[in-house]
Formats: structure tokens, C-alpha cells, sequence
């Protein structure tokens, strides 16, 4: 990243250094309309001008974003910008629930866990770099077909990505940051780490992040006893976990477990891995 911003730094002090004679009438011309051409070429160079430096200022603050995926890698589960955003809401609304955040390891959230985020939200996690080509198709296609926007087709690379270090919000230029910091995640750490941490900071309930804190604040047990049952009732509610909830049990939230049920029956780990059996992202 530091290349890179060095990289289009030169190129703004290049481009500023343009001679203004050549899309700016000399003193001569000045009593003489100027020509079309010579208005447009003015117009097209200050419009390169001002996206240069508005790509530069972009690429520096990437590098000031930019994680330590070293220490991403092997250091202890960081806070998301979520939880942290959490917490500031609490000071100012002591009425919220306390925040319920206990970090594991991948090695301490069952089997079943895994499997249920993983068909439910990305079922190609294991096959993609980051992004799911097909899925996003997929997705296209069908809110193209139905005019609706439904499916948003986030892999979970994306989901870790936008929790750890981004908001909610689905502008353009933080949907850009997300995919800069997507493939920088996918080329640093490894695939059973994203789902750790993705594990570990998703939300799902009010304050409550992480797997092990919805175990225990819905059925007084640790990650590691996750049944399969329990596994697609948190699974299921990871798309609106404050409104679909074990504990809330709404209708659609009852016809996602089971479907996120009947794929855990079609699918394990080890085939996930090997060959991924559905794209179609799910939602509510």
C-alpha cells in the first residue's frame, strides 16, 4: 500500500506541472473567445486533476487502514469497528444490553457451527479468493428478475472484512474499501482463520458478538456443544439478528433453520471443500 500511495503521490505532482499553455489561451488569446477545443481540453485536464488527487487521498488513507495481517494472523481476536461502535452507543444509552463478546478459538466452536455459516452465507468459501463470482451472478440476475435488491452475495471474507474494520453503510466508496481489504485478508490469512475471526466478531443479537456469547447468553453452553440444531438456529440468525433470533423464533426465522438444516444434511466440511454444491446466497 505505502507503494502504491508513493506511486500516485508522483503522479499529482507530475500532472500539476502540465504547462498551463497548453489548455490555457496566452495573454493574445485572452481578448478572443476561446474555442471549443480549448475549453474542453481545459475542462477534461482539471477533471484528471481533481480524480487524481481524490484517488490519492483515497490510496492514503488505505494505507493508514491498512491491518497488520501478520499479527491479524496469529494475535488474539481484535475487536470489530462494530462491537467499538457498540460501545460508544452504550455510553450514551446505558439502557442498551451489556456487551456480550467472548473470543475462542476455531478449535473451541463445534463442527456443526462451522458448517451452518458456511452453507447459509457462503458455501463456496473454500473455492473463491474473497469474492464468489457465481454467487454475485446469481444474485444480479435474480434481483434484476424480481426488481428487488435481496441478495447482496457478501462472502464471508467480505462480512469479516466489513465488521473488523468498516460500518454498514453500503456506499460505493466503503463497497471499495470492502474489496481492497477483501483481497488484501484473502492473500495474507489463512481460509480456517477468516472463519475464526468471521465466527468470533459476527452479531447476533443486541451486544451479543461471537459465537461463544450467543451460546451461552441463549442456551447456557459453550461453542464447543453446539449441536447441529443450535448451530442453524444461530446460523439462520446472522442476516437480521436483532429481528430473527432463538429468542424472538419469528416465522421466517423458523423456515431459514430449516433450510439451512436440510443443506447441512447434503454437505460436511471436507465436501464444501472439495465441491461446492450451491451459489445462491440466502436471505430473508
Amino acid at each position: 500500500m505505502r507503494m502504491i500511495a508513493n506511486t500516485i503521490w508522483k503522479g499529482i505532482v507530475y500532472i500539476l506541472k502540465v504547462p498551463w499553455v497548453l489548455v490555457k489561451p496566452g495573454p493574445a488569446r485572452n481578448k478572443r473567445k476561446k474555442s471549443l477545443r480549448q475549453r474542453l481540453i481545459y475542462r477534461l485536464l482539471w477533471t484528471f486533476r481533481i480524480l487524481l488527487i481524490a484517488l490519492a487521498i483515497d490510496a492514503l488513507y488505505l494505507h493508514h487502514i491498512w491491518p497488520n495481517w501478520s499479527k491479524l494472523q496469529h494475535g488474539i481476536i481484535p475487536k470489530s469497528a462494530f462491537i467499538k461502535n457498540y460501545q460508544v452507543a452504550r455510553k450514551s444509552n446505558p439502557q442498551l444490553p451489556p456487551l456480550r463478546w467472548n473470543p475462542v478459538s476455531i478449535r473451541k466452536i463445534s463442527k456443526h457451527m462451522r458448517l451452518a455459516v458456511i452453507v447459509s452465507e457462503d458455501s463456496r468459501f473454500f473455492n473463491h479468493k474473497g469474492i464468489d463470482v457465481r454467487a454475485l451472478a446469481d444474485a444480479i440476475e435474480y434481483n434484476f428478475n424480481n426488481m428487488e435488491f435481496k441478495y447482496g452475495a457478501s462472502t464471508i471474507t467480505q462480512q469479516t472484512v466489513k465488521n473488523l474494520f468498516l460500518n454498514p453503510s453500503k456506499n460505493p466508496l466503503r463497497k471499495w474499501h470492502e474489496l481492497i481489504l477483501t483481497m488484501g485478508m484473502e492473500n495474507n490469512l489463512r481460509k480456517s482463520r477468516i472463519l475464526n475471526l468471521y465466527l468470533n466478531i459476527a452479531e447476533f443479537g443486541k451486544g451479543i458478538y461471537g459465537v461463544e456469547a450467543a451460546a451461552r447468553h441463549y442456551w447456557h453452553i459453550s461453542a464447543t456443544e453446539l449441536s447441529a440444531v443450535h448451530a442453524s438456529e444461530l446460523a439462520a440468525t446472522l442476516p437480521s439478528p436483532q429481528k430473527h433470533n432463538p429468542r424472538t423464533r419469528t416465522k421466517a426465522f423458523i423456515e431459514r433453520v430449516k433450510k439451512i438444516r436440510q443443506f447441512m444434511r447434503q454437505s460436511s466440511l471436507r465436501t464444501l471443500g472439495a465441491k461446492p454444491w450451491r451459489t445462491k446466497p440466502m436471505s430473508y
